[in-house]
């Protein structure tokens, strides 16, 4: 709870004293976000979940609006490894929630990724959430 306090999701609750009252509440921020979570919920289905809750699934996906290069999304992530964004790609690519295409025309070659099928409605969904809180 302590953790929720100091990002700003929730607020002790100055009239807790009533046995029917909670002693925590959401703030204004906290329903932002609980309301993105329902929606990404509602989208994913429930073998999704795992995927979901691992670190850089929603930051990725979230910077896949439009086709990025490895290194364009790295750049949208400052503190994300060359190893997690790697990993976090393929399996979101396994899962079918990206989709890997290799520009071998180019020197040297480069793989560009774009969200698909649930990574794409999961995209639109943090895209308009990020557009708000900006």
């Amino acid at each position: 709870m302590d953790h929720l306090i100091t990002i700003g999701l929730v607020e002790r609750n100055p009239g807790h004293g009533h046995p029917l009252r909670p002693e925590f509440r959401l703030t204004q921020r906290g329903v932002l976000a609980a309301k993105l979570a329902s929606q990404i919920n509602r989208i994913s289905k429930e073998e999704d979940q795992a995927l979901l809750r691992r670190s850089w699934t929603l930051p990725i996906l979230a910077s896949l609006q439009s086709p990025r290069y490895f290194i364009e999304i790295k750049r949208d992530l400052p503190p994300i490894t060359d190893r997690a964004l790697s990993q976090s790609l393929k399996t979101m690519e396994t899962r079918n929630w990206v989709c890997r295409e290799v520009d071998e025309f180019g020197r040297p070659p480069r793989s560009q990724y774009s969200a698909v099928s649930t990574g794409r409605a999961i995209s639109a969904v943090t895209a308009s959430a990020i557009a708000v809180t900006e």
